[in-house]
């Protein structure tokens, strides 16, 4: 049976915040979880995008770890990260239960992501054209992704399947892509990086708690 040439697109931030947060997965082998999920597939190239993480009062020493994490990732073969960023606004909001006297409204830091999904559905498609692949699978239950799977699907007539790391099923992507699966925890906990990984970055360690 022919060897499907594989490309892998990883949406970072989704995938932490929908599977990995709070959780014992959080030093993640995305090298490993693609072997694993797709053993029979060469595994031509990740692409992997995120964003630097801002440090908040609550927790200062989150970039730390992220920088960690992202070193970790950098040892793994044919893994590229690609940047978006991310904007921290003050807003001011209603409390859904004001109190009768005071103030009515709250001021919070509302942090966005910006970029890494029109990266992600760029790369996906001028990796594409320029016939990387013959399966892309994308990480993420980003609905704006639905377009761009159509795309390749429907004009370069290759297939697109999708891991959702979310509970709650992106019916968008569902319909989108060639098939869809649940991202489960089996994977995710047998892929887990060694404590201190190895690789030309050197001195990298898990961060504490994770």
């Amino acid at each position: 049976m022919a060897v499907i040439r594989t490309n892998v697109y990883v949406d970072g931030l989704n995938l932490y915040y929908r599977a990995l947060r709070d959780t014992p997965f959080r030093w993640l082998d995305i090298g490993k979880l693609a072997r694993l999920l797709l053993p029979r597939n060469e595994i031509n190239r990740i692409r992997y995008f995120t964003a630097l993480v801002i440090a908040r009062p609550s927790d200062p020493m989150q970039p730390q770890r992220q920088q960690a994490y992202l070193r970790a990732l950098q040892t793994i073969p044919d893994l590229t990260i690609h940047y978006g960023h991310l904007l921290a606004k003050k807003k001011r909001r209603p409390l859904s239960r004001p109190p009768e006297i005071g103030p009515r409204t709250v001021e919070i830091l509302d942090t966005e992501e910006k970029g890494s999904d029109v990266n992600l559905a760029s790369y996906l498609l001028v990796d594409g054209f320029d016939d990387e692949y013959e399966l892309a699978v994308v990480i993420s239950n980003d609905s704006d992704l639905e377009l761009p799977i159509r795309m390749v699907r429907e004009k370069l007539g290759k297939e697109v399947g999708v891991f959702d790391p979310s509970r709650r099923r992106s019916f968008e992507l569902h319909n989108a892509a060639s098939w869809y699966r649940p991202l489960r925890q089996g994977p995710l906990s047998a892929s887990l990086f060694p404590d201190t990984p190895t690789g030309e970055q050197g001195g990298i360690t898990k961060p504490a708690g994770w």
